[in-house]
């Protein structure tokens, strides 16, 4: 069995949905980090059957929203001196700014490279949000 330290002072990303791990790897650019990060993939899981959880030792700057759309399971340990000091459970962001490109090629936002898109969500189920400078519907991909 392969068996991984636990980190000191950093953050746990757990309950990733089994496949995500790599995407959340990607959209964070852990592979920019100074620190050392282990991204497992598969890993067993009472709760979700197969999981993947990503660990960085040190202190990192997540985006949760950014997390939430990814998948809504994920949870965040911070750890300090080998405990957990916190918890967080991330959740699907009711408004999101810079993370969504608007669909809409007429749209400001695509235009304008001080206009931040901004969207707000709503279909949780479809994770569709509506821009909220044009209107025009946009589906969050991966």
């Amino acid at each position: 069995m392969l068996e991984v330290k636990q980190i000191q002072n950093g953050i746990v990303i757990d309950h990733i949905k089994s496949g995500n791990g790599l995407k959340i790897f990607n959209k964070l650019q852990l592979y920019k980090a100074e620190s050392p990060v282990v991204l497992l993939i598969n890993v067993e899981s009472k709760l979700l059957g197969k999981k993947d959880i990503i660990k960085i030792e040190n202190t990192f700057d997540v985006d949760l929203n950014l997390l939430g759309l990814i998948d809504e399971n994920i949870s965040i340990n911070f750890i300090k001196d080998g405990r957990v000091i916190d918890k967080k459970k991330v959740i699907i962001p009711e408004r999101v700014t810079g993370l969504i490109t608007c669909k809409n090629p007429r749209c400001i936002t695509n235009s304008d490279d001080y206009m931040q898109p901004t969207f707000t969500l709503i279909s949780k189920e479809k994770l569709e949000y509506k821009c909220n400078f044009c209107d025009e519907i946009t589906k969050y991909k991966i």
